[in-house]
């Protein structure tokens, strides 16, 4: 067989390298895991403001490059995903460095020290496209010289990022102004707080502009008052998937200030949801995978997943390490996890306090309202036995009792929560209507025309088809039942 040797060309390949999906968080992330792969304990990020001419300097103290090695590093696609890593390492494609630092700016720099050597190599993206050859400097340019400063210790890297169009507008019309700029740097302090808070907390030093990152952990970690479910194991293709649950406490045990940061980045509302980590390093947060809708009812759970670097075909990893699909292997036994433990944060939410089953129905004594459940679906109810409402019936008669009976059972029927578990909106004119159904309808139209209120039947039958239970039966219907049942109607 006859081949021949093809090679793409250089300035299409690099632009569609720089469009391949990183923000400007997962960009500086996807750098920090190189100097974290290269045993770096301490790592500083300096981000440089000069109108159009900023830059990003990220320096670590590990084992660094030799020349070989950093021409390998700055190679596209210098691994192959397929070939075995250390456990801990983050690195897949030998994309990241470069793809994450492309989406960002035109110029990539590196100096690296190992044995006292020091190599140096540099990406110029407007030389590339010029030439439509894939042209590495070996040496970093005057200009950036000055500005990239020097490794002091024995050993270490430096990555340094200008010409930043993507970033902050080099070259463009809008460059970014320096408070908004900071404001982008500000961000990224906090995604990486979350990002590698298992690696902080165990003692990694991560500094943005002098200001260390301190580890911001989701699930809320030393609050007595969250619960933290029992640890489950599972396989996918023999590779080991561990699951946590934890349910955040009631919105009212925290202050103001504590309630904010523990919301996280996103807010509580979007910060529900599955935790996925691939080692210490989480790559996914704050998503149900279409399992469930976000609710407020779920706000509370966040449902910790842990898997190797050896999964990473099970789980589809990208080289972001910010996308992931759930394996198929894995989906039931995560929805049923999630299932249970968004029934502990619905209880919690509505009882402010972790609630205690008896039977089919959880009480809340003094609360408000009572849920109801099944197999299939629950309900709320308002709490009939609450001591307030038992004293107001104390204090009036049987007919005004009569009166606050039918006008609860209206409100529990038209909360919001239970119009949203409609199922069908479609009338039927012949739908059977059961008599219980039949006489709070008759009850409901004689409480409202004996009030004297100002009320015609067309109103009130149309009121009571929007209600739940109804939400099936013709307008017509309902009217034709208050016609032959209610005598005194105007």
């Amino acid at each position: 067989m006859i081949t021949i040797h093809t090679q793409p060309s250089a300035a299409p390949v690099i632009q569609a390298l720089r469009n391949i999906g990183y923000n400007a968080q997962t960009a500086i992330a996807d750098i920090v895991d190189n100097s974290i792969d290269a045993k770096a304990g301490y790592i500083h990020l300096e981000f440089e403001y000069d109108t159009g001419n900023s830059y990003i300097r990220i320096e670590d103290n590990g084992l660094g490059m030799s020349e070989t090695e950093l021409q390998q590093a700055m190679t596209i696609g210098s691994k192959d995903p397929r070939e075995m890593r250390a456990k801990e390492e983050l690195g897949r494609f030998g994309m990241g460095l470069k793809t994450a630092s492309f989406s960002m700016g035109k110029r990539l720099c590196i100096i690296s020290k190992k044995n006292g050597i020091i190599s140096e190599r540099c990406w110029d993206l407007d030389y590339v496209s010029h030439r439509n050859e894939w042209i590495l400097y070996k040496s970093i340019p005057i200009e950036v010289r000055n500005r990239i400063g020097e490794i002091k210790g024995d050993s270490g890297t430096v990555v340094f990022l200008d010409r930043l169009d993507r970033f902050c507008g080099f070259g463009t019309y809008k460059v970014l102004k320096k408070d908004s700029y900071f404001s982008k740097v500000k961000r990224i302090h906090k995604y990486l707080e979350m990002v590698f808070h298992m690696m902080l907390e165990k003692g990694l030093l991560i500094t943005i502009n002098g200001n260390t990152l301190y580890p911001w952990n989701p699930f809320l970690e030393g609050n007595p008052r969250r619960i933290e479910g029992e640890e489950q194991k599972i396989k996918v293709n023999k590779n080991l998937i561990k699951i946590t649950p934890y349910v955040m406490p009631h919105p009212s045990t925290f202050n103001q200030k504590d309630y904010k940061y523990a919301g996280g980045i996103k807010g509580w509302h979007d910060q529900q949801g599955f935790y996925i980590y691939r080692g210490d390093r989480m790559v996914s947060f704050g998503d149900w995978f279409g399992m469930f809708p976000k609710d407020v009812s779920s706000e509370l759970v966040r449902i910790k997943i842990e898997f190797s670097n050896e999964a990473d075909g099970d789980w589809k990893i990208d080289v972001k390490k910010s996308s992931i699909s759930i394996p198929d292997d894995a989906s039931v036994d995560l929805q049923s996890i999630a299932k249970y433990y968004r029934q502990m944060s619905q209880d919690i939410m509505l009882y402010r306090t972790k609630a205690s089953r008896a039977g089919d129905r959880i009480k809340g004594g003094l609360n408000t309202w009572e849920i109801a459940t099944d197999d299939i679906n629950s309900s709320f109810l308002l709490n009939r036995t609450h001591p307030l409402l038992t004293e107001i019936f104390k204090s009036i008669d049987s007919e005004a009792r009569k009166k606050i009976n039918v006008y609860l059972k209206l409100v529990e029927l038209g909360s919001p929560n239970n119009l949203l578990k409609t199922a069908n909106g479609v009338k039927k004119e012949n739908l059977h209507i059961d008599e219980k159904s039949k006489k709070l309808i008759i009850d409901y139209a004689k409480i409202l025309f004996s009030t004297g209120i100002d009320i015609g039947i067309e109103k009130i039958s149309e009121t009571i088809s929007m209600l739940s239970g109804f939400e099936n039966i013709e307008i017509s219907s309902i009217k034709t039942i208050i016609e032959k049942e209610v005598n005194s109607f105007g």
